[in-house]
């Protein structure tokens, strides 16, 4: 089995990732979405928490080889960048989504040294909105961004897009299209719920996906 498989497997076992294309969840923006995305849950659950931090760990050996630095997003990505960090034994900070109104105000937690190289690691991948505002952080506190370590990612048009206008490369443990297809081969949906579910995400805000 593969590691996109496997990963599959271990987010639908704990409701990590759950969908429900009959009745749609409503997102804040107003969008109706056939999957609800938890990765935190992870945390609660050993077995598959072991599978997600030994999984980041072999994708920043195996792409990002020269890191020095792990800096997880805030807040989801902190807890996976510190245990990967703990298994590889590397420094590790994360990137506060504003910068402290107290203290040293500081919007980088622990050291950074410029020139530094860092992988960032986070949850979940959608428009690439959250993730592209660390690097952006990172890389004007002088840390040079290998990319990014993620668990999951929707590879939604709009984030591909983002990511690679900002030439910043993301490698994620498993994928909206192999989580769907390992969710209709083991019964957690309908195998013709399949095409319901890559209209969305080819489309989030066009709900005709409800009706393919």
């Amino acid at each position: 089995m593969n590691r996109e498989v496997r990963i599959a497997k271990d987010l639908l076992s704990i409701k990590a990732v759950f969908f429900r294309p009959e009745e749609p969840f409503t997102w804040a923006s107003g969008i109706k979405s056939p999957v609800y995305c938890d990765n935190r849950l992870t945390l609660t659950a050993p077995e598959v928490r072991n599978d997600v931090e030994y999984g980041l760990m072999e994708l920043v050996e195996e792409f990002y080889p020269e890191a020095e630095v792990l800096m997880g997003t805030s807040t989801a990505g902190i807890a996976h960048a510190a245990i990967t960090a703990h298994l590889m034994n590397k420094p590790m900070g994360y990137v506060r989504s504003g910068a402290k109104d107290h203290g040293r105000q500081n919007q980088i937690e622990g050291r950074l040294e410029p020139g530094q190289k860092v992988v960032v690691i986070e949850d979940l991948i959608s428009t690439g909105g959250s993730v592209l505002e660390v690097v952006e952080v990172l890389r004007e506190a002088g840390a040079e961004v290998l990319g990014v370590a993620s668990i999951f990612t929707y590879g939604m048009k709009k984030g591909l897009e983002r990511l690679a206008a900002a030439d910043v490369i993301n490698h994620s443990l498993t994928n909206f299209d192999v989580i769907a297809q390992v969710a209709a081969e083991d019964g957690y949906i309908r195998p013709e719920d399949v095409k319901r579910l890559i209209a969305f995400r080819n489309n989030p805000s066009d709900d005709s996906w409800r009706n393919v």
